[in-house]
Parts: C-alpha cells; structure tokens; sequence
C-alpha cells in the first residue's frame, strides 16, 4: 500500500539532492521521518551534493547557535532581574542607622579582606569595597578618616601619578594619603587592561578596631553556626 505521501516522493529526492537535509525536508513537507528514511536510503549523493549538504548543516548549526546564544543570555537578564529584586527587598528590610547591624557587616568584610597582622588594614581592587569600609569605620568608630594612608600595588606599564588620582577621587582621600607605591616587576611587557587600576591597601592604623572586628567576626560565625546545628539536630529528632 503506496503511503498518502507518495505523490511527493519525487520532490523528496530532489530536494536532497539540492542538499537539503532528512529534518529541513520532514519539517517543510511533513512527512514522517520514517517514510523518508525509507524513500532516501538508496539515494545516492554526488560529492558535490554532498559537500552541499555539509554546508548547509554549518550553516543550519551556526543559526542553532546563536538562536541558542540568544535564549540563554535572555534568561540570564532574567535571572539576574529576580535576584536583584530579591536584594533589594531585603535591602528593604535593613535599618541603615542600625549600627550594630553596620558593624557586623564590617566585621565580616574584615573577616574575609581584612589584614590579620598588626594595625587595620585592608587591600582591594574594587573602590565600593573600600568607600564602604571607610564610611563604615566612620559611621561605627567616628574614625577619623584622615589618618588613612594608602598604598597602592601596581602593575610595571601603569601610570603612577594617574592611578593615585583615580584611587583619590573614587575614595575621597587626599592624594597626599598615598604614601607608598610598589611595582610589580613580573608584570614587565604584559599589557594591564584598561579598567584594572591596581589594588589599593588603607593602613588605618588602631590595633583595637581590628581586634574588635576579628573578634565580632569570629564570635558571630561560631554562635550562630552553633545555634544552627542544635536547631537542625533538634528538628530531625522530632
């Protein structure tokens, strides 16, 4: 029994031999894949046909692709959407005046980025962090901020004097506070990208401020570490 396709088996070849492929021919014609496996199995392609055919599956692979590219960069903006409307809804939620709150999220910016040794110290390459930590110590401490001096690590091709005005103007230090500026010679003939302005160390001083935020720090991470385990092992008993 002759299927209700057979009329197109004709079109069907020649559309092959122009080197269409089995899933462009089912998709224009709708014809089952498997009636068309049938009908093309004996088709024989020249190699020109056949080199046509292989051009048109690149080309058919590079549209896939960037369709593919297209989508998911969409729902990346998409999931970046939600997670910035959830920070901001907690941001919501947070006293900024509440500097006991301030103070802990300082703490916990030390923990991570903070010098351990003597006096306060902190060295990053992103200005926000170090605007924060500024303000912060000013907000919790009434840190006198003018007894910050800074150094600055650079790369050999960077330009020294451009780098502490960048660093002045981002931090509202005076370009005074840069005291100290090391090169690191390793980075001799390797390019520096235009936005990396070096890292930035704040030599702050006051032992006790630093001792006081390890410790708050510390003290934070293992009370509540230790409430959580007990209320975690309490709830599976249950």
């Amino acid at each position: 029994m002759k299927s209700k396709w057979f009329h197109l088996k004709g079109s069907v070849i020649e559309l092959r031999q122009k080197g269409n492929s089995i899933r462009s021919i089912e998709r224009s014609l709708k014809i089952p894949r498997s009636t068309l496996s049938g009908w093309l199995k004996n088709v024989v392609l020249t190699q020109k046909q056949q080199l046509k055919l292989k051009r048109n599956w690149i080309r058919a692979l590079g549209k896939a692709r960037k369709q593919a590219a297209i989508w998911h960069n969409k729902q990346k903006q998409l999931r970046l959407k939600i997670a910035k409307e959830q920070a901001l809804a907690t941001l919501a939620k947070i006293n900024a005046n509440d500097t006991s709150l301030v103070e802990l999220a300082l703490a916990m910016l030390y923990l991570g980025e903070g010098s351990k040794k003597s006096g306060t110290a902190i060295g990053n390459t992103d200005p926000l962090i170090l605007k924060f930590f500024i303000n912060a110590l000013r907000v919790v401490y009434e840190f006198d901020v003018s007894r910050i001096k800074c150094e600055l690590h650079l790369r050999a091709d960077q330009d020294i004097l451009k780098t502490k005005r960048f660093w002045a103007k981002e931090l509202n230090i005076p370009i005074s506070s840069f005291t100290s500026v090391s090169i690191d010679k390793r980075t001799v003939g390797s390019p520096t990208y235009p936005t990396y302005n070096g890292v930035c160390i704040l030599q702050c001083g006051n032992i006790a401020v630093q001792r006081r935020l390890v410790y708050l720090s510390i003290l934070f991470c293992e009370k509540f570490s230790r409430e959580w385990a007990v209320s975690s092992a309490g709830r599976a008993s249950d």
